[in-house]
């Protein structure tokens, strides 16, 4: 669920997320990133059973081609 987070964010680091979220719940987690759109790392992209977060050109063409 890490890679969800974008952990260069400035609200990541200003809640100190990379210390917290090893010891947190999935369920805490969760909520963090239904409450704070800032949080998730962008784009996001769902395209039937892919899930694609943060751009990486290779991956996109590999996956979307």
């Amino acid at each position: 669920m890490k890679k969800f987070f974008n952990t260069r964010g400035l609200l990541y680091k200003e809640m100190n997320l990379k210390d917290r979220l090893p010891i947190m719940s999935e369920e805490e987690r969760l909520k963090l990133l239904a409450t704070n759109g800032m949080l998730i790392k962008r784009p996001l992209v769902i395209n039937g059973d892919i899930i694609m977060v943060g751009f990486k050109e290779a991956e996109w063409s590999e996956k979307l081609n």
